[in-house]
């Protein structure tokens, strides 16, 4: 921070550190052997669509670029109830690295074509052998991760398990960077692979 950011008492904005994605098989490792989550083999991209042509062809060529492989993973594109864009990866769940590239490529070709304003979030989603499940978020303005886990707990609602997230946190903020303001803690209701 520099003098005069100091002076007006303002930091200058987290950025994004898209890398950050590649420490995610790492983490998995960690999740698995302490708690008993694996990776669903599922991961997905939250953007705002943006209208025009440009977009449109931005899209389609990110659908090309995964789909290009003769053993790609199956890629959809849906939209939630508020409008946002999924662009959902289901592929190995034993390939973990593959799915992180698919999702940075994502993240990356949005962003050099302009449209990095519109990105919201990527998410891995984990599930142990008793069935709860969770999210591993990554916030693309802040360049941190967080866990969203909805609680299967059988009541009309959502609701979220505060317990497993702050174990998740605590769990792997040696290895990755875990958002620190609760706030930004985003449920993300009905966000696919959840």
């Amino acid at each position: 921070m520099g003098l005069w950011e100091a002076m007006r008492a303002r930091s200058a904005p987290r950025r994004n550190h898209l890398d950050a994605l590649f420490l995610v098989p790492s983490a998995a490792i960690t999740l698995q052997t302490a708690l008993g989550f694996e990776p669903t083999g599922s991961g997905s991209v939250c953007y705002r669509s943006a209208s025009g042509a440009a977009f449109a062809q931005t899209q389609s060529d990110v659908l090309a670029l995964i789909r290009d492989d003769a053993d790609a993973p199956e890629v959809t594109v849906t939209t939630d109830d508020f409008g946002f864009t999924w662009l959902v990866v289901d592929g190995d769940p034993t390939d973990l690295s593959g799915l992180c590239t698919d999702l940075h490529a994502v993240n990356t070709t949005l962003e050099l074509n302009g449209f990095e304003a519109g990105l919201l979030c990527s998410m891995v989603p984990f599930a142990n052998a008793s069935g709860q499940r969770f999210g591993l978020t990554y916030l693309y303005k802040q360049g941190t991760f967080y866990p969203f886990a909805p609680a299967n707990d059988g009541q009309e609602g959502q609701t979220r398990d505060n317990l497993l997230e702050l174990s998740v946190r605590d769990l792997l903020a040696a290895e990755l960077p875990m958002e620190d303001d609760l706030q930004r803690w985003l449920a993300i209701w009905k966000a696919p692979g959840l």
